[in-house]
């Protein structure tokens, strides 16, 4: 049996359970969980069968998916999908389908085909199959976390004085991209839109958009207000660093603070205070925990370390309210690791531990970890060196050899 049909095989006894006639799936992750293909189209199960009928893409659907050739078709028209698979009378069936992600338009084509019959958000219980990795899945992040180790790689040998943000962050991009990135990343909500990921340096580190409730760098323009910006990096400058992978469509998450040169001995201080909260944190995490469990653990280890004056805050006085979320085929996705959560810490989860403290004189601080939590405890998939990380200054000084050759650009 493969890995496919047990997931298939879990979500029929789960619409039993529900007394679901059949699950209607649109999203392109949840296609590719189930069958092994995100081609565009409708994966439909009953508890006896699963048809993927795709709109376009079908020979490429037929090669990837595992579902068997006959399973696989063409079709736009999803009056005839319904019929073909529910029959006529749809009326006082109950069927499952993702609103978290469907549109308006979707939802009413959808209405309009089944009559009578009851809608059913079946969001939570697929996102909740997904939070529990198996081998391929566990493989796959951690190649994605080797290939974040590129791209810190590229940064420690790439980064000089004088460049900019954006120049910056197109070198970790490039190393993570020669490596495998696919080039993009998931979140499972609507309109949401980030560049590649957020660099931040000096000052900016403390510019948070409200695009994201963490450190968002300013980014180039006001329509897309988060990553990386012109500004150029100087001596002594902190820059944070917290820019995804993809690799066969599973995601690594990691962030890491540096700094040009050698940093300050508080800086340092706040470093080694935020990697033994993390550390911690980590030891700790274990199944049948909560995630509220989670966070509480965090705050308890920040206050013990004499930083939760800083702990998880923002310039602005506010706090988050998580220390992390589980990662997989969405960046962000269950478990939450916020305040009062009352989600179960399960063995084969993956989980990025996600923290900083922000202080008046170093400024914000990040670190953030990818575990695989275990029935013995949890194991780091991130590879990158942990602790505040220096990029040497021996680097070509653009600025200092165009004033010297009176060039400006």
């Amino acid at each position: 049996m493969t890995v496919h049909k047990e997931r298939i095989n879990a979500l029929q006894e789960r619409l039993l359970e529900r007394d679901l006639a059949a699950a209607l799936l649109h999203f392109s992750r949840d296609i590719f969980y189930y069958t092994g293909t995100a081609q565009p189209g409708w994966l439909f199960i009953t508890p006896g069968d699963a048809h993927l009928y795709v709109r376009s893409g079908l020979d490429f659907a037929r090669r990837q998916s595992s579902l068997s050739a006959d399973r696989v078709s063409f079709n736009r028209k999803l009056s005839e999908i319904v019929t073909a698979s529910l029959g006529e009378n749809t009326d006082d069936l109950r069927i499952g389908a993702e609103l978290d992600v469907m549109t308006v338009p979707q939802y009413q084509q959808l209405g309009k085909v089944l009559g009578s019959a009851r809608i059913v958000d079946l969001s939570s219980d697929i996102l909740e199959q997904r939070t529990i990795k198996d081998a391929g899945e566990i493989a796959a992040i951690e190649i994605a976390a080797n290939v974040l180790e590129e791209g810190h790689r590229a940064a420690s040998e790439g980064w000089y004085v004088g460049m900019t943000e954006l120049e910056a962050s197109a070198i970790v991009e490039d190393g993570h991209r020669r490596a495998g990135h696919e080039g993009v990343f998931f979140v499972r909500q609507p309109d949401f839109t980030m560049g590649r990921g957020p660099l931040a340096s000096g000052e900016n580190r403390q510019q948070m958009s409200g695009v994201v409730f963490t450190v968002s760098g300013c980014g180039l323009s006001a329509a897309v207000p988060a990553g990386a910006s012109r500004r150029k990096l100087k001596s002594g400058d902190l820059v944070i660093v917290d820019i995804p992978t993809c690799v066969k469509g599973y995601h690594g998450d990691q962030s890491r603070t540096y700094c040009l040169g050698e940093p300050t001995k508080r800086a340092l201080q706040l470093h080694e205070s935020l990697r033994l909260v993390s550390d911690r944190l980590i030891a700790d995490i274990a199944p049948n925990m909560t995630s509220g469990d989670v966070f509480e653990r965090a705050c308890h280890h920040a206050e013990n370390a004499g930083v939760f004056c800083s702990f998880l805050k923002f310039p602005d006085g506010k706090m988050a309210h998580f220390v992390g979320h589980g990662v997989g085929l969405d960046l962000n996705e269950p478990p939450f690791l916020s305040r009062g959560g009352e989600e179960v810490i399960v063995a084969g989860m993956v989980l990025a531990i996600e923290l900083h403290l922000c202080d008046a004189e170093a400024g914000m601080i990040k670190l953030e970890d990818m575990v695989l939590v275990q029935d013995d405890g949890c194991r780091i998939l991130t590879k990158t060196d942990r602790d505040l990380i220096s990029v040497p200054l021996e680097r070509v000084d653009f600025d200092k050899i165009q004033a010297s050759h009176g060039v400006v650009l």
